[in-house]
């Protein structure tokens, strides 16, 4: 047997193998990091803590306390005058002179300005007139007729019986022959008229006189003949006597005569007396339109004030209205405008509302003085809310006290109301109060110097400080400011809006 030669025999790792030796160095090589991730991290919490309670050193806190906090309310107000009107004429016309200028004052009942009375002047002479004559037929109708106007109407019906009686009676034998005398004198003219007519006629004929005479004679003739038919006719109604209807006429003039002495005997009817009167009253009220229409023409002031604008001039025509503009020109819709003294409308917040009473004392500031205070009273209080930019408030009046008229109407003012006090009640620093998820609270400090965050109810903020209503007993310290490193989300939390009364006071570090 023949031995072969030693051979080196060679293995080749399988793909298994060269697995697992790559897994083994990737383990060792996070092994390593965890190490050094493990030592990083311990260097920085030793390095935070250490940074922590050196911040926690410098924290500012302070003790609850319990203190007495004035009830002071603030609002924004304007000023505004207490009253203000536009003074003009009762009736359209001529302002005829104006007695004051624009910043006057002025006195309730003082006299404005005049008005041009010129035509109505005669109308009251009229009317006086027309007064005196009703008031003189009522004293007529009252005093009755008088005896002088009664035996002249027993004359008038005297006559009349005495005319009717005449007719009744007929004509006189007297009057007929009378009559027949005039009728014969009256023929006998006739006779010699006709016969000189004749005459003449002849010698006319023989051409001894002119054809004027011959008419001359004939006219009178004729003038004769007409004479002698009058007085046939005339007789004719002497022999007739009176006609029936003359004689009724006779009589109905002798009872219209009788009915007048009637009634001039028995005097005034009331009713007569009552018209008059009527009459005398609707004279005097005419009388009255026409005075009080010459009253008006004085422009009185309504109310003391001052006069804040003028719109008219002497000569300028005015109409009766109380539109107040500037004018240009003749034609102007009123003479002035007057304001009476100012006071300052504030709009209260509806949670402050309940704390305001008429009477109370207010504190008003204006930016136009900066170092100057007003004091005044509230007059009113609205009895409606109004709300704005969806924020509900009440107005509130307030009558200034300002004798030297420094604030001027549509001026901004602020308005601090004394509502009171808060005796005795627990306050913290407003800048401690907080806001988190659970609610309003304070970090309170423990007793191994890390922070709790306490829920409370807030009251009153007044200045920098907030009345505390639950949740802290007194004797605990509140943290007011930590360093800029702190937490952030307490510092994320802390602040926010500002607070009125009753709300969460503003927050903040």
């Amino acid at each position: 047997m023949t031995l072969d030669s030693p051979q080196l025999i060679t293995f080749k790792p399988t793909e298994k193998g060269l697995v697992k030796r790559k897994l083994t160095k990737w383990l060792m090589g996070l092994l390593i990091l965890c190490s050094m991730t493990g030592g990083a991290y311990l260097v920085y919490r030793q390095t935070m803590i250490s940074t922590s309670l050196e911040a926690r050193s410098k924290m500012l806190t302070v003790p609850v306390e319990r203190e007495t906090l004035p009830i002071v309310i603030s609002a924004n107000g304007t000023v505004e005058a207490k009253q203000s009107t536009n003074v003009s004429p009762k009736s359209s016309g001529q302002l005829k002179s104006l007695l004051v200028k624009e910043g006057d004052s002025v006195k309730a009942g003082q006299i404005l300005a005049y008005m041009d009375d010129s035509n109505l002047q005669g109308q009251l002479i009229q009317a006086q007139g027309s007064l005196a004559a009703a008031q003189a037929n009522l004293q007529k109708a009252i005093v009755g007729n008088r005896p002088q106007e009664i035996a002249q109407s027993q004359a008038q019906l005297e006559q009349a019986q005495a005319s009717l009686q005449k007719a009744e009676a007929g004509n006189r034998s007297q009057d007929i022959a009378q009559a027949e005398a005039r009728l014969k004198s009256a023929q006998a003219s006739f006779t010699k008229a006709e016969d000189d007519f004749q005459r003449n006629q002849q010698l006319y004929n023989a051409g001894a006189i002119s054809l004027q005479t011959v008419n001359q004679k004939r006219a009178d003739r004729d003038s004769a003949q007409a004479t002698v038919n009058e007085t046939q006719q005339a007789l004719a109604l002497q022999k007739a006597g009176s006609r029936t209807e003359d004689i009724e006429q006779l009589k109905g003039v002798v009872q219209e005569k009788q009915q007048a002495l009637a009634l001039l005997k028995a005097g005034t009817r009331k009713e007569d007396i009552d018209s008059a009167r009527a009459q005398v009253t609707q004279q005097q009220g005419n009388l009255k339109t026409i005075q009080t229409q010459i009253k008006d023409t004085v422009i009185r002031a309504p109310f003391s004030g001052i006069v804040t604008s003028k719109y008219a001039d002497p000569g300028n025509f005015v109409t009766p209205t109380t539109s107040g503009s500037s004018v240009s020109g003749s034609t102007s819709s009123s003479i002035l405008s007057l304001a009476s003294t100012y006071q300052v409308a504030a709009n209260v917040a509806e949670t402050d509302i309940s704390k305001i009473k008429v009477g109370q004392s207010v504190t008003i500031t204006a930016d136009a003085y900066p170092d100057k205070t007003f004091k005044g009273k509230v007059a009113s209080i609205a009895a409606q809310a109004s709300v704005t930019s969806n924020v509900t408030s009440v107005k509130v009046k307030v009558d200034l006290n300002d004798p030297e008229t420094l604030l001027l109407p549509s001026m901004n003012v602020d308005a601090k109301f004394d509502a009171g006090k808060l005796n005795n009640v627990l306050v913290v620093p407003t800048v401690a109060i907080a806001r988190q998820k659970n609610g309003t609270g304070v970090q309170v400090i423990t007793e191994n110097g890390s922070t709790r965050f306490v829920p409370i109810k807030t009251g009153l903020t007044v200045s920098n400080k907030t009345e505390v209503r639950s949740g802290l007993q007194g004797n605990e310290r509140v943290l007011v400011s930590a360093p800029s490193n702190s937490n952030k989300d307490s510092n994320r939390n802390r602040g926010g809006s500002g607070g009125g009364m009753g709300g969460p006071p503003p927050g903040g570090p």
